[in-house]
């Protein structure tokens, strides 16, 4: 009897600390499963955080290209422009990045200026590494096609330059590019880059020819 009693004693005290352990157990599987649900919860918060700013920052930057497309679409219009390369590609397909502020078509009112200077080791006949050429702007027209695209086009004649100029505008935003075509020979030269108002730009113009 005394032996069945022992025996008794030891099976409950045997169930109680499986049970302990069941319990801590489930309890550290609890908090191991907490501790995930925690992490993917805040995982999903700063995932819906990140695509507000992104969806915040992509409303502010086309608001910024309305701003500037409107900008450079009145400034064409007033003939009160400059549109500041910074892509040059030449006839034989050679195409160069170039400083804005020595690569430009300009109009102010009826005179032109064009300026395309890539090299930054020569000083070229206009002494900031190129050729400048200014004359005065007729026969321009300005049109509107297709999806919103616009077109200004013009000639321009001088002394240095006798050329007609394409200025195509892209639409929604000031980015631009242009083709130049010398009336005295087959060289034509297109440009690419954004337009600003004549009095916002930041352009260094050299010697003309």
């Amino acid at each position: 009897m005394k032996l069945i009693l022992q025996s008794l004693i030891a099976l409950v005290a045997g169930l109680a600390i499986a049970a302990q352990d069941l319990s801590a157990q489930s309890r550290s599987h609890n908090g191991q499963t907490n501790k995930k649900q925690n992490t993917i919860q805040t995982w999903k918060e700063d995932m819906a955080n990140f695509r507000a700013r992104s969806e915040q920052d992509r409303k502010l930057n086309e608001l910024a290209d309305s701003i500037a497309g409107i900008q450079a679409t009145a400034a064409v219009k007033n003939q009160d422009f400059v549109l500041q390369a910074q892509t040059v590609q030449f006839r034989n397909g050679a195409t160069v990045f170039v400083d804005a502020s020595t690569n430009f078509i300009s109009v102010k009112g009826k005179r032109a200026v064009v300026q395309i200077s890539p090299s930054n080791f020569s000083a070229g006949p206009n002494g900031v590494g190129g050729v400048t050429v200014d004359g005065m702007i007729s026969g321009q027209e300005y049109k509107v096609g297709k999806h919103g695209h616009a077109t200004y086009s013009f000639n321009v004649m001088g002394v240095g330059i006798n050329a007609q100029i394409e200025v195509y505008l892209t639409p929604g935003t000031n980015q631009a590019s242009a083709t130049i075509y010398p009336n005295f020979n087959s060289n034509t030269v297109w440009v690419q880059g954004n337009i600003v108002p004549y009095e916002n730009s930041n352009i260094i113009e050299g010697s003309s020819l």
